[in-house]
């Protein structure tokens, strides 16, 4: 198992940056050459949201990005440092999550696109910030 970890500041302009990184490296995985411009956007997607969330209250912290190479599966975290009051079950298909009363409509919304994008995704957040978790499977699968 490989991974690729990327380190972005919270800045909207680093965010093209890291929807380049993922489709090289799912490139790289064996993700079918069709499926990479959903990669792409639902990175870019997951993101901008961490981007956001960040930003929404001041916090300098990077937001970390994990592509890892399994076997059969191709997976990418986007985690963010911004805490949420209250603790989130995961969610995975088509059903995103209400995170937090706190959320945006935006932000709601960009999961609902990311659900869109991506069969496998998991939702998760709490007081020490919130993860999305995507996979794909790869052509070894």
């Amino acid at each position: 198992m490989a991974t690729v970890e990327l380190l972005i500041s919270p800045l909207p302009a680093h965010v093209r940056t890291a929807r380049l990184v993922a489709a090289a490296v799912a490139r790289r995985a064996g993700v079918d050459e069709a499926v990479l411009d959903e990669v792409r956007l639902a990175v870019g997607e997951a993101c901008s949201r961490a981007v956001g969330l960040h930003r929404g209250i001041g916090l300098g912290a990077p937001v970390r990005i994990a592509l890892t190479d399994e076997e059969k599966l191709f997976s990418i975290e986007v985690a963010d440092d911004a805490p949420r009051s209250t603790s989130v079950e995961a969610v995975s298909g088509d059903s995103p999550a209400v995170l937090d009363a706190a959320e945006s409509e935006e932000d709601q919304m960009g999961l609902a696109v990311i659900s869109g994008l991506v069969d496998d995704l998991e939702v998760s957040a709490g007081s020490e910030g919130g993860l999305i978790r995507m996979t794909w499977p790869t052509a070894r699968a």
